[in-house]
């Protein structure tokens, strides 16, 4: 558990907008605005499910159904401007009283600025000392709802190196990539190609739709992506050109940088760290995991990388 105040932002869009389901009530009077306060203590996603995606600033209670929940709950676990602590006992209450359905029509996540979040974080050659060029090896990419912050579609290739073909045993033993997974795949033009084809079936190239990436640090778009398409002489797409820099992300929510990673931004939030260390796709479920756990918080994620 992480004790810490979030100061939340009054939303930016109205529920009709984000397709949030509407409040079901024997009255015909509109929904009280709870308006902006903070949230002295915030459990993490494990443990409160239903309960956990508290909307501070965008969500609007009703009077009709805060007055449910405080009869349920008792006025022991409200905060004096009317917020519940929530806790997992909280949860079963409400459940019991067949609260669920309302509860889940009243809470969301802050609207965030993009429609989609595209998690993203590469796996290159190395060795110790460092080879020279690094070729990617492994290319995953999650499609993040933003209103969910659910995965919605993901994109998973192995990439064929060409430079140092052979993968050294610190690489394999570092990523867990054998040479198998490596070799007859495609190289790194034609998966940018394939990468191209998902975005555009995904919706992702549509200019209505604002979507951005998502990446552990600047390295995976600001060195290695456009290093090795120079020296292949590849062009870069543009919104690979733009991205969210979770550790940034994460040091401006909790206050800390995240010095060792996915580890220390897991440890900070109470989470358990899913799958392998360095492996690609893994570390994209992580840093989808994260962002979900801050978005409960109110966090809402800003571009972090500079124009090109």
């Amino acid at each position: 558990m992480v004790d810490r105040t979030f100061p939340l932002s009054p939303p930016q869009h109205t529920h009709k907008h984000w397709g949030f389901p509407a409040l079901t009530e024997p009255s015909a009077s509109p929904a009280a605005s709870l308006g902006i306060f903070e949230v002295r203590r915030v459990l993490d996603a494990s443990g409160c499910s239903m309960l956990a995606p508290l909307q501070t600033g965008a969500a609007r209670f009703s009077s009709y159904l805060l007055s449910r929940a405080r009869k349920v709950l008792g006025s022991h676990l409200f905060s004096p401007c009317g917020v519940p602590e929530f806790c997992s006992i909280s949860t079963r209450k409400l459940a019991a009283h067949s609260f669920g359905a309302s509860m889940a029509a009243m809470m969301s996540f802050p609207p965030q600025r993009y429609h989609y979040f595209l998690v993203l974080d590469f796996e290159a050659t190395c060795d110790k000392p460092q080879i020279h060029p690094q070729e990617i090896i492994e290319f995953p990419i999650l499609k993040l709802n933003g209103r969910t912050m659910e995965i919605e579609s993901t994109f998973h290739m192995y990439v064929q190196p060409v430079v140092h073909p052979q993968l050294t045993p610190f690489c394999t033993e570092l990523t867990g990539i054998i040479q198998a997974m490596v070799d007859g795949q495609p190289s790194l033009q034609q998966v940018l190609e394939r990468v191209d084809e998902w975005m555009a079936k995904e919706g992702l190239l549509d200019p209505n739709v604002k979507s951005i990436f998502v990446t552990c640090g600047d390295w995976d778009l600001k060195v290695m992506l456009p290093g090795q398409c120079q020296y292949l002489g590849l062009p870069v797409a543009d919104y690979f050109k733009q991205w969210i820099n979770l550790k940034k992300a994460y040091s401006f929510a909790m206050g800390c940088w995240p010095k060792n990673g996915l580890l220390d931004m897991n440890k900070g939030l109470s989470l358990q760290h899913i799958g392998r260390p360095h492996s690609g796709i893994d570390d994209c479920k992580n840093i989808a995991n994260i962002m979900k756990t801050l978005a409960y918080r109110g966090f809402i994620f800003k571009q972090t990388s500079k124009p090109f």
